[in-house]
């Protein structure tokens, strides 16, 4: 008799992540990145890690562009930690590229903020990564979630919304 292997269990798809077309991501912030030696595995290619710090800089980029230095969060109380961050990769990333990391506030809720990134080609047709984050906005000398968003944090939101659009 022959013994039937159990069949392995298949995740949930995760359509949030699956491979949206090019013309998605015609109107957001766009970060260059040219891969360095330290981005990379030894290999060559780029180390997973790498690209949520570059992510990261997309973000901080993206709030400085429209005149909101994260420092400035920081200094009126208002820290935004990572709560979840959910990536896809779907094909790697060699030294020596250039790539552009895009990125836009998909949506606020309460004291959520949800991000979208993609990471492709400097022509848009090759997709590498795609993204989501949520931060959470904390008051840093409680050390605790906020029950709601600071009036200049909700306005800087707002007006990142409003550009998504323009970018």
């Amino acid at each position: 008799m022959s013994e039937k292997k159990p069949s392995q269990p298949k995740l949930p798809p995760t359509s949030a992540l699956d491979n949206p077309s090019s013309q998605e991501f015609g109107n957001w912030f766009e970060y260059p990145v040219r891969v360095q030696p330290h981005h990379t595995d030894y290999a060559g290619i780029v180390w997973h890690g790498s690209y949520i710090a570059w992510m990261e800089e997309a973000r901080i980029e993206c709030l400085r562009s429209i005149g909101i230095e994260f420092a400035d969060l920081v200094t009126i109380g208002c820290d935004l930690p990572v709560v979840e961050l959910s990536v896809r990769y779907h094909h790697s990333i060699q030294l020596g590229l250039t790539v552009v990391v895009k990125t836009r506030m998909a949506e606020v809720t309460g004291v959520r903020i949800n991000w979208d990134y993609a990471i492709v080609s400097t022509d848009g047709q090759q997709l590498y990564v795609t993204a989501k984050v949520t931060l959470v906005a904390l008051d840093r000398e409680r050390g605790k979630i906020m029950r709601q968003l600071p009036a200049s944090v909700k306005d800087a939101l707002a007006k990142i919304s409003a550009l998504n659009n323009n970018f």
